[in-house]
C-alpha cells in the first residue's frame, strides 16, 4: 500500500512563491488545508516531518498539476489517497479541513490505514 497525498497547489515556482505570502497575510483564506497543516510557513512542520521519515508505509507527495499528469485523474484537491491495487480516496477535502492540526491528521491517517 501506498499513500498519495496531493496539495491543492501547483509545482511552478511562482504557485510556490504566491503560497507562501498567501500563508503570511491571509492564512484563514488559503486554499490547501493539507499543506497548511503538514507545512509551515517556509518548511515542512517537524512533527510531521518526523511522522513521515519514520512511517513504513510508501509515501508520494504531489502538487495538482504532477497529479493530473501521472495519474490522469481529478479530485476536489486536497486529497490523500491509497493505492494497492487502484486508487481510493482516504481523505476528501471536506475530511482535510475538518483536521485542526497535524497530529490529529496523523492519528486519522494512522486510524484509517490499520488492519
Amino acid at each position: 500500500m501506498k499513500l498519495v497525498f496531493v496539495y491543492n497547489a501547483d509545482s511552478d515556482p511562482v504557485s510556490g512563491l504566491f503560497d507562501i505570502g498567501h500563508k503570511l497575510f491571509s492564512p484563514e483564506t488559503y486554499q490547501c488545508g493539507l499543506c497548511a497543516l503538514t507545512h509551515d510557513t517556509f518548511t515542512e512542520n517537524r512533527i510531521w516531518k518526523d511522522f513521515r521519515e519514520s512511517s513504513s508505509t510508501e509515501m508520494e507527495f504531489l502538487h495538482r498539476d504532477e497529479f493530473k499528469k501521472k495519474y490522469n485523474k481529478e479530485y476536489d484537491y486536497p486529497v490523500v489517497l491509497k493505492q494497492s491495487e487502484t486508487l481510493e480516496l482516504l481523505l476528501s477535502r471536506e475530511e482535510i479541513e475538518d483536521i485542526p492540526d497535524v497530529k490529529t491528521l496523523i492519528k486519522t491517517i494512522e486510524a484509517k490505514t490499520s488492519g
